[in-house]
């Protein structure tokens, strides 16, 4: 059964819009928590548009589920994340002038990768590496020495029919068989909501699907509890 990791990055995206203090993305994460989040996930973006260290550093001191940490290669956000210690880092591509994360890391291309992800390990943090549902970013990725890969699901999100939509969950489902039978374990993300998540979350292997954006959207209707409480519903 897939596990929920909620995405705070919005709550903190509110803050910033008046470079305040509230919204407070830490009490958005310990009311995930207690709703049943397995997880709690954010994004330290290298131009700090939401997430700041401190809320890292914080959200690490205070929660008693997993912290994931997406991240790009950078140098300073590796030295952070090295120094801020989260359970588990996730590498994902980073553009400056993107509204969202828009497609798969390339291993294949990423400098040092295998350096970097055992740096992490010495240091007792787990490695995913976000990943489009191809074969040679799966064996690249175990090659890099990743624990998990986190499969791309926006395609499957965002395609218009049925039959394309069929498609694209038999790709997340053969990149999930695939990554299982070399030994990677498998998380999945991006896109998400309360109308495609199941299909997803019924993909065989799959642990933990990282949902941000609609539960935030929804809780701005029904509240964040009952908006993390519903999404677990589908997926359990």
């Amino acid at each position: 059964m897939a596990k929920l990791c909620v995405n705070i990055d919005h709550i903190a995206t509110l803050r910033e819009a008046r470079k305040g203090v509230e919204p407070d993305p830490l009490w958005g994460a310990v009311i995930c928590e207690l709703a049943g989040a397995n997880g709690i996930t954010v994004h330290l973006r290298e131009d700090r548009r939401h997430i700041r260290e401190r809320d890292v550093r914080l959200l690490k001191e205070l929660l008693t589920v997993k912290l994931n940490l997406e991240m790009s290669v950078a140098p300073e956000i590796v030295e952070i994340a090295h120094h801020l210690k989260p359970e588990q880092i996730t590498l994902v591509p980073e553009k400056r002038e993107e509204l969202t994360t828009e497609g798969g890391l390339d291993v294949l291309g990423v400098k040092d990768l295998k350096k970097i992800v055992d740096s992490f390990k010495k240091n007792n943090i787990i490695v995913s590496l976000f990943i489009d549902a191809e074969a040679n970013q799966i064996k690249a990725s175990k090659e890099a020495g990743a624990d998990f890969i986190e499969l791309h699901t926006g395609r499957y999100a965002s395609v218009v029919g049925e039959e394309e939509r069929r498609k694209e969950l038999e790709k997340l489902a053969g990149g999930a068989k695939q990554a299982l039978d070399v030994g990677l374990r498998v998380h999945a993300g991006h896109g998400l909501n309360y109308q495609n998540v199941k299909p997803v979350a019924k993909i065989a292997g799959i642990e933990d699907l990282n949902i941000g954006h609609s539960i935030i959207s929804r809780a701005v209707f029904v509240g964040l509890e009952k908006a993390v409480k519903e999404m677990l519903s589908l997926i359990g």
